[in-house]
């Protein structure tokens, strides 16, 4: 099931996506939707991230190649956990601002955890009952307040820092999909989701055993090596394998 989120009106709502046609969804994403009649063609629609969630959860270092671009890292011994405040959220479409300040700011593609229960001290071995599905995520960066600062959360914070979508994907076996990020149609980032360092079972697991996790809740699971630089007027594709694309274009802010 492809589970998106679309405006209509003043409204936001819920729809399953099946061949390019929305759906109106009745029902509970994170227990049970049934289908209703059409809404509209995915393109004639403004869809909104897939899911709004209480907690946005992002791991750093999680792809050897990309902490071995910067000879100063080392393999994390552990998942490295960070909170990206859920107002950096927007979904595809949404333009990201680069904002006055920073001069190098990169995208990051990243597969997205959505969880589908409370939870808490979920073993390795149980993480799929608690995920509900998965999609597309940007950890977009400013990297020079990134170094400058020593830690990550004004770099990670800004307004619009957050693309996901364009939809949660349930029923799909997330452990080796290819994972991509373009820039104006040249690609940066190739590689494939069994590269993760800390798989998704594994992040499952450490997270819950630090915070309780919510339904909504998304784990951003880290992003691989040649994260783009981001310049106004480019257009950013995150793509994954059986996800589909998150664009965005990025402009200046005012």
């Amino acid at each position: 099931m492809h589970i998106v989120r679309y405006r209509s009106g003043d409204e936001i709502l819920t729809g399953i996506l099946e061949e390019g046609i929305v759906r109106q969804a009745r029902g509970d994403m994170f227990d049970r939707l049934a289908v209703g009649p059409a809404a509209g063609n995915v393109d004639e629609l403004e869809l909104v991230a897939p899911v709004d969630p209480g907690k946005l959860i992002a791991i750093g270092l999680n792809y050897k190649d990309h902490v071995e671009e910067d000879t100063d890292m080392e393999l994390p011994e552990n998942p490295i956990i960070f909170l990206k405040p859920t107002s950096a959220i927007i979904g595809p479409g949404a333009p990201i601002v680069l904002p006055d300040g920073p001069e190098n700011v990169d995208a990051e593609a990243e597969l997205c955890i959505v969880i589908g229960q409370r939870c808490r001290h979920v073993k390795a071995e149980d993480a799929d009952s608690v995920i509900l599905g998965y999609c597309c995520g940007n950890d977009v960066s400013a990297r020079d307040y990134q170094f400058k600062d020593g830690q990550w959360v004004r770099a990670k914070g800004f307004d619009t820092f957050a693309p996901l979508g364009p939809a949660i994907v349930t029923d799909i076996d997330a452990s080796d999909l290819a994972v991509s990020c373009s820039v104006n149609g040249e690609t940066s980032q190739d590689s494939r989701t069994s590269m993760l360092i800390f798989d998704i079972p594994t992040l499952v697991e450490f997270i819950s055993g630090v915070m309780t996790l919510e339904p909504g809740d998304v784990i951003m699971t880290g992003t691989p090596a040649g994260p783009p630089r981001l310049s106004d007027g480019d257009v950013c594709d995150v793509e994954i394998e059986g996800l589909g694309t998150l664009r965005n274009p990025v402009q200046a802010a005012g």
